[in-house]
């Protein structure tokens, strides 16, 4: 295809507005324009999509495995690579392969792996998301307790070495292992800090969001709830306007009234986020796998641990965008942010992602009007198609 093209044929969503009889012009793997249809340059190969819609591709900031493989067991450029293919096919476009709580040996090949995806352009790869393992053995979850462990100096240098080898870096930890001057530390850093596997109080939490915390790992899942005399880290999460929180959309982490509580709730500018919190079973007909060494099951649309403590998720992102759309209500307009522009907020790459505008990356993904996907481009290059009679 041309470098220089134009999707026409569907209704477009910019992440803010929607244009009718309206196309997308595509330069260098940027966003050019959205122009009328009748006003796209007669030098541009006109690209028909047959009907729907055309959205900013999804940004996932949690994603542990796809296509088989997980980040902790393979923790390599190859692993990267097929697990960003995976989730291509359902709309993401950038996302955070994550590293579940591991060994330091493991976290450090997991960065090495990441700093050669980065250098090799990765199609999809955003950076990497640590979660863990400076986290509370009481909120745990999945996560090995014998590896869970409070942050040291060595640590904190670490991690802000790892920042600069990488595009993006968030790190998920609980207050109960860090302290505010390291949080703080990490931040003047470029790192972006998440509460998360938390037993702390709504007081607490507010502090290290003040120290410089910004986003809140999977709402309501592995962390003080809220209660009427201590609203705990999820109260803190909806009442901090700084903060951005991460949900997980499939009707099983979070019920449906909940997530439609705290949306309504949620004090801003900081949003509610959709995240997949996926694992090696998306794109794939698996029915379980291994992490540190303990066996997932899949099964009934939930991953657990053979005692049913819940391992992550067995959701892809359209499906958690059809999800808050059609069970818990919202409109398609703020499902569709959820999925792209408030997550690239979260981790300061709205400037180029999560919508279009004149130079943002040129990351689309083409939706048919029942919300399935169509076709997915990555820097203006095609890398999904539904079918041969599709984006023809």
């Amino acid at each position: 295809m041309s470098d220089r093209f134009a999707l026409t044929g569907a209704r477009i969503f910019d992440g803010a507005d929607w244009h009718e009889d309206a196309a997308l012009v595509v330069q260098g793997g940027l966003v050019e324009a959205i122009v009328p249809a009748g006003a796209v340059p007669s030098d541009v190969i006109k690209v028909e999509t047959g009907g729907g819609l055309l959205a900013p591709g999804f940004v996932d900031l949690q994603v542990n495995g796809g296509g088989g493989v997980m980040l902790n067991d393979h923790p390599d450029v190859a692993s990267i690579a097929t697990i960003c293919r995976a989730h291509a096919p359902f709309g993401t476009t950038a996302l955070l392969p994550t590293l579940i709580t591991d060994t330091p040996a493991i976290t450090a090949a997991a960065v090495a792996a990441g700093a050669e995806a980065a250098r090799q352009k990765v199609p999809g790869f955003l950076g990497l998301h640590l979660e863990g393992p400076h986290l509370s053995v009481a909120r745990k979850g999945a996560h090995d307790p014998a590896l869970i462990r409070p942050m040291l100096d060595a640590d904190q240098a670490a991690l802000i070495a790892a920042r600069k080898e990488l595009p993006v870096l968030l790190t998920t930890i609980a207050p109960e292992s860090v302290e505010p001057s390291r949080v703080a530390a990490l931040a003047k850093a470029g790192i972006v800090v998440s509460l998360g596997h938390s037993d702390t109080g709504y007081a607490r939490a507010r502090a290290f969001a003040g120290a410089g915390a910004t986003v809140v790992t999977h709402l309501f899942n592995a962390m003080s709830q809220v209660g009427n005399r201590e609203p705990g880290l999820a109260g803190a999460a909806i009442d901090t306007g700084t903060l951005f929180a991460g949900i997980i959309a499939d009707g099983i982490h979070v019920d449906p009234a909940t997530m439609a509580i705290a949306l309504r709730a949620k004090q801003g500018p900081g949003k509610i986020v959709l995240v997949t919190d996926a694992m090696a079973t998306i794109g794939t007909d698996m029915t379980s796998f291994t992490l540190n060494g303990r066996t997932i099951y899949r099964k009934d649309g939930s991953l657990r641990l053979a005692d049913g403590t819940l391992a992550g998720a067995d959701l892809d992102m359209i499906s958690a965008v059809r999800y808050v759309h059609r069970v818990v209500g919202l409109e398609l307009s703020e499902a569709l942010r959820m999925a792209s522009l408030y997550p690239a907020q979260a981790i300061g790459q709205s400037h180029r992602l999560g919508r279009f505008a004149n130079g943002t990356a040129a990351d689309i993904v083409a939706l048919s009007d029942d919300l399935n996907v169509k076709g997915v481009w990555i820097d203006g290059t095609k890398v999904f198609a539904a079918g041969p009679d599709i984006l023809h």
